[in-house]
Parts: C-alpha cells; structure tokens; sequence
C-alpha cells in the first residue's frame, strides 16, 4: 500500500526506543511519508543520538519522505539561545542537563541532579549545541498536512467561533505549546496528530483506543495524541494512516 502516513510521537532523547519502535515499521517506499511531531531533546539519555537519527540515518533507511516538525523543547531551547529562557533550562524535570551531556559525553544526569559550576553557562544558553544543530532546530516546520491528516506538535487553538487551522495561527507559537482539555474534547474536523500532552493526563473514557490503558495513544473523535511518555518512564508510539495501525516501543504492532 502507498501513500501511507507514519507519525512518531515525542521522543525525548530515547534512542533506544526509536530504533526499537523503527524496528516494527514495515518497509516503506517514496510515496509514503514519516511525520514526527517534535521533542526530539532533553530528558532520556542521549538527546544527542535521536538528532542524528532524525537528521541523517532516518535518510539512509528509507526512501520515505521524512517530515520533522519543530516541538515546544526545540523552541525553547532557540529562545535560550538567542536571549536566555531560565524557566525552561533551570527546572530539572525538563531534562536539560541530560541533553547538554549527551553532546559533552558527561556522565548520565540522574533525577534531580543539577548542572555542575562549569555546565552552568552552557546549559542556559544552549552553547553546547553544533551550529549544524542549531540551523536545523530553526528549519522545523510547525505544522504539515496531508490527504489524511494535520500534524502539529501541540494543537490548534479556538477563537471563540471556531477552531483555527495551522497556517491562520500567527505567530505559530501556540501549536507548539497549547495544552487544554477542550481541545482534545471537543475539536471537530480533519483529523489532528499531535504529541506534547501526555496522554496519561488525558480523559481515558474518551479514547476509543484501549481506554483501560490511560498511558497508551489516546484517540479521541478527531485528535490523536500520541506522547506516550518516551524519554521520562514510558514508551514511543507511532500511527499509521490510512490503517490506523498502532506501534509502540514497548511490544509489537497491533
């Protein structure tokens, strides 16, 4: 089957899942297409790894058309770049140090763990980033749609009238970090991918996949949020389209 639509979900610096999820995806040709959604840095182990992957060897496995979208955790770390964003590099749940070592090659960053004296500058304005990688966090599209679907690393917002494709929201800041509920519960139209949400947040009873399960992908009437906790204790999930096949990291296909 052609023109096919692959979308993987947050990937939070989680190598070993993407290969192991990769691994489950059936062979796939030049008209078929990869999406991921973003959140490619910060929290699991090797930041470092998944960005090449992405970047380079994704290439070199397939003939596919691959579409990396920018996520919130490539934005911020732009924002820090470029003027400094300490709300988002100092917490230690947003895993920052454990991105900035898996470029240095300092020890693993444990769970809490903050930025030694002389990691202190470079984790607050990204220095430790190769400009190659910097280039291309700035080249990732905030949003791409196909014949089956609209893919945007957060979601769309609603005017009070209406809910507001992609390309009207200016800026496109918002489809990288809107998080409300009424989104994913009351968003009617084209189908909507997205990752950012956990889905483990999200209402279970309005999932029509597997809703005893609240940590796995959540399929509401029209979105799809497929963060799956990769990077931070859980597990990468991609989505097939048209088949609406399901892939995770942690078993095989259903």
């Amino acid at each position: 089957m052609a023109d096919r639509t692959f979308v993987i979900g947050d990937i939070h610096g989680d190598l070993r899942a993407l290969r192991a999820l990769w691994g489950q995806l059936p062979p796939m040709d030049a008209a078929d297409t990869v999406v991921f959604l973003g959140d490619y840095v910060d929290r699991g182990p090797d930041s470092a790894g998944v960005v090449a992957f992405v970047r380079v060897e994704v290439a070199a496995l397939t003939p596919a058309r691959v579409v990396a979208l920018r996520g919130n955790h490539e934005d911020a770390w732009l924002r820090a770049i470029d003027e400094g964003f300490a709300p988002f590099t100092d917490p230690p749940q947003n895993g920052t140090l454990g991105c900035l070592r898996s470029y240095t090659g300092g020890p693993r960053a444990v769970r809490g763990e903050l930025a030694a004296e002389d990691e202190v500058e470079a984790q607050a304005r990204g220095l430790f980033f190769p400009a190659d990688v910097v280039a291309w966090f700035r080249e990732r599209p905030f949003w791409y749609e196909d014949q089956h679907g609209i893919y945007v690393h957060a979601g769309v917002p609603w005017t009070g009238e209406r809910w507001l494709h992609p390309s009207e929201v200016d800026p496109p800041t918002p489809l990288l970090w809107l998080r409300t509920r009424e989104f994913f519960t009351h968003y009617r139209g084209k189908p909507i991918v997205v990752g950012h949400t956990v889905t483990g947040v999200l209402p279970p009873e309005l999932s029509v996949f597997t809703p005893e399960d609240p940590a796995d992908l959540w399929a509401g009437e029209c979105v799809y949020a497929l963060d799956t906790g990769a990077g931070k204790g859980g597990f990468l999930t991609a989505l097939e389209f048209p088949l609406l096949q399901v892939y995770e990291s942690r078993r095989a296909p259903r």
